[in-house]
């Protein structure tokens, strides 16, 4: 309702005997866009003859997002009114929250360097340029030959080991930028439980200016969608790469639009097209392309493009072994080698040839002459000083030796380069200060992170329902079992001696019973919990990976996570309790054993949290199984505690949650008798004291919340590895 009325509303606001002309003029010229007075304003995009190519592109009848695209003026008049004013309202969205009208960023990188700390030899050395606002890049070369860890070294995903970096002209930490830089992974690492929307708008939600109001969010997302041509799927569930809902290209443009939803400054690309078709590949490749006519800067990594999409291409980055074999602009990319004596096969793909070139199999189209990698290095380096490649008003270049302009005279000189100084610092200044206030204004508060988090956990749930009603089934028959196994003793699980003067009649005595029954309770609780446990975290590492590389408050991700599982523990446990205790009718009352295994279920799931962090997805599941196993088994049972301290071994059954279980059971089934049987004894012989339920509570949540912090240390210590 609100897309329509917005697209209604600026339907009626133009006369219609001109709305033909003045949106065919406007979608054909690059670099101007209307803000809410319908002022022209110009923003820094690439011009159309400034890209060779671009008449091939633009011959091509079909848009398939809003951020651009290349109509004939009869589809201008009839069909593209609502794409236009969607086009109009995200550069105002995107304007309001940068809080500068130049939205790109531009990227200057001198001798860089990356080294690993036990490499003999660097990855990256000797790399050095300039990546102008407004321009799609290409970064290009065979494997290992050093492009993603170039991008990641850019981003500030690892940090150089030489060189330096700057940002819009200003040096500084790469990592501070984070907020306003968007990654798209290789793999579209989306959410399958929820629908293209609702993956987009959290991503909006945590990392749009703490100020946006919930209506503006909406409606930025709203806007971006449709500008993303996505609106028609847009309540669809993405699902997953297993199980399909909506088609490749449309899940690659969700994970672009996670990205685009927290209004970037630049975007980066792992490999965009890969495993698409040609169709979904080059609709791919046009959005990127329309995206850094916005002056959004685009780069990205591309293996093996189509001639199409190599050719859409403002700018290259080739690297060999870990060096830049060429950087500038795509339509010089085969003049340059031809002038080193390759030879093109006419009708083959350039980029084919180029790929082939510079991994090595030169040969192939050069019969004599040095063909190898590091020839082509040393010849760049070469001309890389000697040859300068125009400076084009909004393509992207390569940083050269500058030319000695010819001035008239000294005083022409001094005058003309002050100002010009001056007024260059200036801007920068400017620029600067409107940069920190964005990056200080990105990103929802800390609570507010942790509720959306928390509401986005509470719908994974939700759709995986059927996972839920499973488990409470398995809670309700395993306290169904267990309850079983203890219904033949009709709640008579203790025998001590009797108090004097009886004690002569004491004919047996009975101390384990308790303690088993606690051991069994604890083995079910085990079975239920520690699946389920795992699968909270265990199959979203790579979703918190992303997440957490883009500015998400970690700890509030891992909060929402841990308060999603309440009342799942909840339901679970009052299941497990309810039919236990119908049948074992044991002296615990009923609320002191729903909280002491609401506990131990909060145990477990913490246990399951940290092997979720450890161990693979596939072996998560089953280590937790067998740890819980373990905990539960070791509850002083046989051995007994009372044996167990004989060995100075009490500490660490005591750090187990089995044995406080156990002893909380132990004094609610047994603390109760003590006006019939001589109970210290049987505390003394068992290990388990007496009158501390409450303490016991107390240990089996603080255990519980100290795997917890375990997990998120190792969360955190495997971040660094996954972002590494």
């Amino acid at each position: 309702m609100v897309l329509f009325s917005i697209r209604k509303h600026f339907k009626n606001r133009h006369d219609t005997s001109s709305k033909g002309s003045q949106r065919f003029s406007r979608l054909h010229k690059p670099g101007s866009f209307f803000d809410k007075n319908h002022q022209a304003k110009k923003y820094h995009s690439l011009q159309d003859d400034e890209i060779a190519l671009e008449a091939r592109i633009t011959q091509v009848q079909r848009s398939d997002t809003a951020f651009g695209g290349n109509f004939t003026p009869t589809d201008a008049q009839n069909n593209d009114n609502e794409l236009i004013s969607d086009l109009d309202l995200f550069i105002q969205s995107m304007s309001k929250c940068i809080g500068t009208e130049k939205f790109g960023l531009s990227f200057e990188f001198t001798d860089l360097k990356f080294q690993p700390k036990k490499a003999k030899k660097p990855i990256l050395s000797d790399v050095t340029g300039k990546i102008d606002r407004g321009s799609l890049w290409g970064v290009m070369g065979a494997s290992g030959a050093g492009k993603s860890t170039f991008v990641n070294v850019l981003m500030g995903k690892q940090a150089c080991t030489g060189g330096t970096t700057k940002i819009n002209g200003v040096p500084g930490d790469m990592k501070k930028y984070k907020k306003i830089i968007g990654y798209v992974p290789q793999d579209d690492i989306v959410l399958p439980e929820l629908t293209v929307r609702e993956n987009i708008l959290h991503s909006a939600r945590i990392r749009l200016p703490s100020n946006w109001r919930g209506e503006q969010i909406q409606k930025h997302v709203d806007i971006l969608i449709s500008c993303l041509q996505l609106a028609h799927v847009k309540d669809s569930l993405v699902g997953s790469a297993s199980n399909p809902v909506i088609s490749g290209g449309q899940r690659k443009r969700v994970s672009i639009g996670i990205e685009l939803a927290a209004a970037p400054m630049a975007l980066f690309l792992d490999e965009p097209t890969s495993g698409l078709d040609a169709t979904s590949a080059s609709s791919i490749m046009m959005t990127l392309k329309e995206l850094s006519r916005l002056n959004i800067t685009v780069i990205t990594i591309i293996h093996q493009p189509r001639a199409e999409i190599f050719e859409s291409l403002d700018s290259l980055l080739l690297f060999g072994r870990g060096r830049v074999i060429y950087q500038g602009p795509e339509r010089e990319v085969q003049p340059y080698f031809e002038g080193l004596g390759f030879n093109f096969p006419r009708s083959g793909n350039p980029a084919d040839t180029i790929m082939d070139i510079i991994a090595g199999q030169g040969h192939l189209y050069k019969s004599s002459g040095d063909t190898g990698i590091w020839p082509l290095i040393h010849n760049w380096k070469h001309c890389q000083g000697s040859r300068r490649f125009g400076r084009e008003s909004n393509a992207s270049t390569i940083s050269t030796l500058p030319k000695t302009p010819n001035l008239p005279n000294s005083h022409e000189v001094s005058s003309t380069s002050s100002v010009t100084s001056t007024s260059t610092r200036n801007n920068k200044t400017t620029e600067a200060l409107s940069l920190r206030r964005s990056i200080r204004s990105r990103g929802a508060p800390f609570h507010k992170q942790v509720y959306h988090c928390l509401l986005r956990s509470l719908l994974q749930q939700y759709r995986l329902r059927s996972s839920f009603f499973f488990e409470i089934f398995v809670s309700a028959l395993g306290g169904f079992l267990i309850g079983l196994a203890q219904f033949k003793a009709e709640g008579v699980n203790f025998r001590g001696f009797f108090l004097p003067p009886y004690a002569i009649l004491s004919s047996s005595i009975d101390y384990s019973s308790v303690p088993q029954m606690a051991l069994l309770v604890g083995i079910a609780i085990g079975l239920i919990a520690s699946s389920p446990g795992v699968k909270i975290f265990g199959e979203e590492k790579l979703v918190y990976w992303r997440e957490a590389s883009s500015g998400h408050n970690r700890l509030a991700y891992y909060l929402g996570k841990v308060l999603s599982t309440f009342p799942r523990m909840v339901v679970a446990c009052l299941h497990f309790t309810a039919t236990f205790m119908l049948l074992s009718t044991p002296r615990i009352d009923w609320p002191s054993a729903f909280l002491a295994n609401l506990l131990y279920f909060y145990t477990i799931y913490g246990l399951a949290s940290i092997l979720s962090m450890l161990a693979r997805r596939e072996d998560g599941p089953l280590l937790a199984v067998m740890a819980s196993l373990i905990v539960g088994v070791l509850n002083g049972m046989s051995p007994t505690l009372s044996v167990v301290a004989e060995w100075h071994m009490s500490w660490f059954w005591r750090a187990l949650p089995g044995t406080w279980l156990a002893e909380a059971y132990f004094e609610k089934n047994v603390g109760g008798l003590g006006y019939l049987y001589a109970i210290e004894h049987a505390s003394e012989e068992s290990g388990y004291r007496l009158g501390k339920f409450g303490w016991d509570c107390c240990v089996l949540g603080i255990i519980g919340t100290v795997y917890r912090v375990l997990a998120f240390g190792a969360m955190r210590v495997l971040d660094q590895r996954g972002n590494g």
